[in-house]
This record gives structure tokens, sequence and C-alpha cells, in this order.
């Protein structure tokens, strides 16, 4: 049975991040996968970390004065990862039917030739209007129709990827405020394909598109995409809490 490190950067999660990990620990998702929970903390000071202390198997804290990317964040928990496959999973998401989820990772990614692979990601269905379900199919069609062309995108969101891999393109850029997932799998492209699909999904917060606007976001995240394509580089330097 191979082994899933599941790498959740955080910083300041206490409100959301509670489901995800009773998801991540039920028992009958754990009687069938070999799971590895780790929390890579970017400075929490509330009490993300004392809720961490109840589920993970692996904590590391950050520190440092100087603020944390996230892109850091994640390449700190996969050094510390001893999984086969790595999860990357935002501190704000849920997983849609856990054992579906896993279970088609399984069977359909496994044993594969995909280096990493990436799903639908929609809104927290008691939270979602029409307008988060219009921008979300579009926006998650764009991604299919980017990674069949060759281009690699995932959304930072859920990132699968295989330990080899990752280590051999020597993770995400930490120098990276915003963009770095799309660079990761970007690079990742050039070696192999990658799985998209909508037929598992996780679902966020909308926190970020209710604060800023759909329009803003989106923008933010077009601005960093062509920066990152031309330049190697993101215009943001800081990428926002919202809480």
């Amino acid at each position: 049975m191979l082994k899933y490190s599941i790498i959740i950067p955080t910083l300041n999660e206490e409100k959301l991040l509670p489901e995800l990990l009773k998801q991540l620990t039920d028992p009958e998702l754990t009687s069938k996968f070999n799971l590895e929970i780790i929390i890579s903390d970017g400075g929490s000071t509330d009490n993300t970390l004392k809720i961490a202390l109840n589920y993970a198997d692996i904590i590391i804290a950050h520190t440092d004065d100087k603020l944390q990317s996230i892109a850091a964040g994640r390449n700190e928990g996969a050094k510390h990862a001893t999984g086969d496959i790595l999860f990357f999973l935002n501190g704000d998401v849920r997983i849609d039917e856990p054992l579906k989820f896993f279970n088609f990772v399984k069977n359909n990614f496994e044993n594969s030739s995909y280096l990493a692979m990436t799903v639908f990601v929609s809104i927290f269905p008691e939270e979602s209007n029409n307008l988060d379900l219009v921008f979300h199919y579009c926006y998650n069609h764009y991604f299919r129709w980017l990674n069949n062309f060759g281009v690699g995108m995932g959304r930072g969101e859920c990132q699968i990827v295989r330990k080899e891999i990752f280590d051999e393109v020597k993770g995400y850029n930490d120098d990276f405020a915003a963009g770095e997932d799309f660079e990761l799998f970007r690079r990742i492209r050039k070696k192999g394909d990658i799985l998209y699909t909508g037929k598992i999904r996780v679902f966020e917060s909308p926190r970020r598109f209710r604060q800023r606007g759909y329009f803003a976001v989106t923008w933010s995240w077009t601005k960093n995409g062509i920066s990152v394509l031309l330049k190697k580089r993101s215009i943001s330097k800081i990428w926002e809490q919202v809480r």
C-alpha cells in the first residue's frame, strides 16, 4: 500500500481547519488508506497549532520574523513527508466525499503514467450562489483545457504530486507570493502528463471572493500568471490573508 502525505500550509486557520482534519482522521478513511497528516504553519497567532496537535502526525512551525510564503510552507511540509504521493491541500478546503476522493486517486493515479493531478474546485455548497457556480464551472474547464493542451495548471487548493517528481523539479518556488501553483505544474508538465478530473472535487471557502470580489481576485491571478509565464516571478510581493 502506497503512503499518502497530506500537506496543509496554515496561517490562522482555526475556524476552517478542523473540518478538513476531521475528514482526514475519520476511522473509515484511515482504515483503508495509509495517510500522514503534516501541518506546516506559517506563524499562526490563533489556535491553529493547538487544533493541529489533536490531528496531525507532523507539525512544522515557522518561527522566523520574516513572513513565510505559502510556497515555502508547502516545501517545508514536503521535506518532512515520508509518503509516496504528496497531497497539497489548503487549510480552508473540504473534500467532497473523502472515500470516493482517495479511491479515485488509488484507482486512476497510483499506477498510471501521470506525474501529478488536480481536481474540480468549487465553493462550500452551503455558501454557494449562482455567480459562484458559473465562475467555477468556467474556471475549472479552463484548467482542463490548459492541461489538455500541454500547459499544466492546477490551483493550490488541491495539487497531488508524486514525491519523486516533486523532488526532481525542486518543489515550489519559495520566492513566489502568488502563481506558485501554476508555476510548479508548468514545470512538471514539461516532464510528463498531468491528470485533471472533474469526477472528484474539493470545496473552498468563498471568503476571498466575498471580500475582494471576483473581478479583483481574477485580475490578481491573471497578472501574476502572466508575470510567472513571461518574467518567471510573481508581481505580488505578499498574498494577504483573508480571515
